[in-house]
């Protein structure tokens, strides 16, 4: 999984980043919550590992920025402290965190916290799916909606999109269905 870290301690990054190379992820590095906004604008992570206390902009500042934005794809966000407390939990949680590794760090621990973040996305990754889903009926193409209830496909869009349908033929269906439809009425006269 590829992780970005954002951690101003220079020998705190470097022993993340190593765990988490050890564990088998890809890991891009930075060292404030500024060069982190900046990597994650250029590209997706699926996680972030961020230090909370920064200097230039902290892990509070820079999860609500990513969770301000509200990609398509979620970034599970690990915050890396040192504060403990329900307070400290309560506002890391209110930012928009998924969960905490506190400093030190423990590599059974953070393995743990990220097999549980894969978990996560994978979960997210499948509802996605499914919400993109339309059950649609093989004969009348009537679509079911949410409240179990079957309407035209015009209607289920309109409804949802404001889009307003003309309709028309296409040449299969022109060909198929209507090109005989004339000859049988041109046979009869």
């Amino acid at each position: 999984m590829k992780i970005l870290i954002s951690e101003d301690d220079s020998v705190s990054r470097l022993l993340l980043s190593a765990t988490l190379k050890k564990l088998g992820h890809d890991v891009v590095e930075t060292k404030d919550g500024k060069e982190a906004w900046e990597a994650f604008q250029k590209e997706y992570f699926p996680v972030l590992i961020s230090d909370w206390m920064m200097p230039e902009m902290d892990g509070l500042e820079l999860l609500q920025m990513i969770r301000a934005e509200k990609r398509e794809k979620y970034t599970y966000i690990l915050l890396l402290t040192v504060l403990e407390g329900k307070e400290s939990y309560l506002e890391g949680m209110k930012a928009g965190t998924d969960d905490f590794i506190t400093k030190p760090f423990d590599e059974e621990q953070l393995a743990a916290r990220l097999s549980v973040a894969e978990r996560i996305l994978s979960l997210q990754t499948e509802v996605k799916q499914l919400q993109r889903l339309l059950p649609i009926c093989s004969y009348c193409k009537k679509i079911r909606d949410d409240r179990n209830y079957w309407e035209q496909v015009e209607e289920y869009i309109g409804q949802r999109t404001g889009t307003v349908f003309s309709h028309g033929v296409c040449p299969d269906c022109y060909e198929k269905f209507i090109k005989p439809q004339l000859k049988q009425l041109e046979s009869k006269k």
